[in-house]
């Protein structure tokens, strides 16, 4: 049976099972649409956020971007990572205590302000469809790939599924199918990363492979002979400036990204909330400790299989053929020699896509169909948990920050969950818009979105909660300016690909690339912030009062009542 068969047979597999818990767990209420009515296990809420964390730009980019940027790339792990433990850390137990439904909603009570509900509520939407358009590009490579469809089908396809069982479900259906999503996913990463690891080093344990081996050398190696740059050496590919600025922006941008940070009200008590976010780390850890192996292993097979070899015998590999067809890998044989010459100056003759090295790995190292099958679903199923998450957060900033907490406070609970389908059916649309036409690699237009969250909701979510001096005024000061400097910032930046102008308006900011100028953002966000609070009126006492009770360490009876059931 072909790949390609066995794939379509997998893939309709785990769609079933998708759409049927969407189904089993539709809800008729809006405190199940939007947080799950609040009474999701521990454990399974930690495997919803991994899944929702762990989206296409972790499982297809990742490792692609640690493959190609070597020793620089490791500022994804070092963001991602370190930022999700800021989040769980610093900002989710006070969130969850706050006992909100979504951000836009604490910013509005918080700040005691519907403005500042509303200028949350549009960041909100800024960064998640930044995100999800990161999302559907990894949908349509997976689908044109394997399922020989065009990519703009393979992204309709993808939103008709991520559609129905978020219409259907709202948040309690998007949190089951993500803690299944969140085994598939893992599964699917570890087991290619295991064969390939014991294939080229004979230890099946990739991490040891990494470090205990000579993979790493051999690499740098064959880089330096093919005129490129020594794998491990820092700071050839991004500035030391660039590095630290990224990582910063990828931290701060993880504590401020709205579709996780609800994930923590889905539980029923703050110590459920700090729960989920241990095992969400310990999941997650799974794959970010692994992806530094995947990368280096494909980057060692890649450069093995085509470099300095025939280019007519390379294009007859079935990988490759297929590969080509979708336009995401190209050779130009430039100096019309018929070989392949594989360097990173103005000879090379090969065009990869960053986002299909995770994909293309199992069928470079040779292992079986099936286990090719099972990294495209696993591809499949993160874009689509983290897409899923992203409809719901954009649909409750519209249908209950908006709608419902601005507009009409007397809306039935029919009503408001009517506009929220309405809502969420609009989002779907807009989204595979944006996932057709997307600025750029999955990784790279979601490390904007990442950008956007530190410049905007980041700063004004965490003086929220440890500055009770700070008021509406700064906060909603704050926001614009840090929002609307990012998003402008980026539009000249990247005005090539959004714009389509015959080249950047701008190279950088100051040395700073796209992807990192969200930290001056954020740092424009805070200082404007703080100044205007400080020269308007101080919050209301009990505004200040509450923030105070946000912070202490007391348990309620609802919190012991919560300890003693989870004993």
């Amino acid at each position: 049976m072909s790949v390609e068969a066995i794939t379509i047979g997998l893939v309709l597999i785990t769609f079933i099972i998708y759409t049927a818990i969407g189904w089993w767990s539709r809800v008729r209420d809006t405190s199940s649409f939007y947080v799950a009515g609040q009474n999701v296990p521990t454990v399974a809420n930690g495997a919803a956020i991994a899944a929702d964390w762990m989206s296409a730009a972790s499982f297809i980019s990742m490792a692609g971007l640690v493959a190609f940027l070597g020793y620089d790339g490791t500022i994804y792990l070092m963001g991602w990572t370190g930022g999700y433990v800021l989040l769980a850390l610093l900002l989710a137990p006070y969130l969850r205590k706050f006992g909100k439904f979504t951000v836009p909603d604490f910013i509005g009570d918080r700040f005691y302000s519907n403005s500042a509900r509303a200028v949350a509520a549009i960041a909100t939407i800024f960064i998640s469809l930044t995100y999800i358009s990161g999302q559907m590009r990894g949908v349509g490579i997976v689908f044109s790939r394997y399922l020989q469809v065009d990519i703009i089908v393979g992204v309709l396809i993808g939103m008709a599924i991520v559609g129905f069982f978020s219409l259907l479900g709202g948040m309690k259906g998007v949190t089951w199918t993500q803690a299944v999503q969140y085994f598939v996913i893992i599964i699917a990463f570890l087991i290619p990363a295991i064969a390939i690891s014991f294939q080229l080093t004979g230890n099946p344990i990739p991490q040891i492979s990494l470090i205990g081996s000579d993979i790493v050398e051999r690499l740098g190696q064959i880089q330096v002979d093919l005129g490129m740059n020594e794998y491990m050496e820092p700071f050839t590919n991004l500035s030391l400036l660039n590095v630290f600025m990224i990582t910063l922006a990828l931290m701060a941008g993880t504590a401020g990204l709205p579709h996780v940070i609800v994930r923590f009200y889905t539980v029923k008590s703050v110590r459920s909330a700090r729960w989920s976010a241990v095992w969400a780390i310990a999941f997650i850890a799974l794959l970010y400790l692994t992806a530094p192996a995947v990368g280096a292993f494909a980057k060692y097979n890649l450069i093995s299989t085509i470099a300095d070899e025939p280019l007519e015998e390379v294009q007859n590999i079935e990988w490759v053929n297929k590969w080509e067809t979708t336009g995401l890998l190209q050779f130009n044989d430039l100096d019309d020699d018929g070989m392949i010459n594989f360097t990173s100056g103005p000879d090379n003759e090969v065009v990869i896509d960053g986002d299909i090295i995770v994909l293309s790995t199992p069928e470079v190292a040779n292992l079986a169909p099936f286990v090719i099958a099972l990294v495209a679903a696993g591809g499949l199923a993160a874009a689509l948990s983290t897409a899923s998450g992203l409809l719901i957060t954009m649909t409750s900033a519209v249908s209950h920050d908006i709608y419902y907490r601005i507009f009409n406070q007397e809306a039935s609970e029919k009503q408001r969950l009517r506009v929220g389908r309405i809502t969420l059916f609009v989002a779907l649309l807009i989204a595979a818009y944006v996932g057709i036409r997307p600025p750029g690699f999955a990784g790279e237009v979601v490390a904007l979105a990442f950008g956007l969250g530190a410049a905007s909701l980041f700063p004004v979510i965490l003086t929220g909660i440890f500055d009770k001096r700070m008021n509406k005024e700064g906060a909603i000061a704050g926001i614009l300016t840090g929002l609307t400097f990012t998003l402008i910032t980026i539009g000249l930046i990247l005005s090539e690909s959004i714009f389509g102008t015959d080249g950047p308006i701008i190279e950088n900011f100051f040395g700073i690339n796209a992807q990192g100028v969200g930290v001056i953002g954020m740092l424009l966000n805070f200082t404007v912030g703080f100044i205007v609070s400080r020269n308007t009126q101080a919050p209301p006492i009990e505004i200040q009062q509450l923030i105070e009770n946000v912070r202490a360490p007391e348990i309620d009876e609802e919190e012991i009542a919560a300890t003693k059931e989870d004993k």
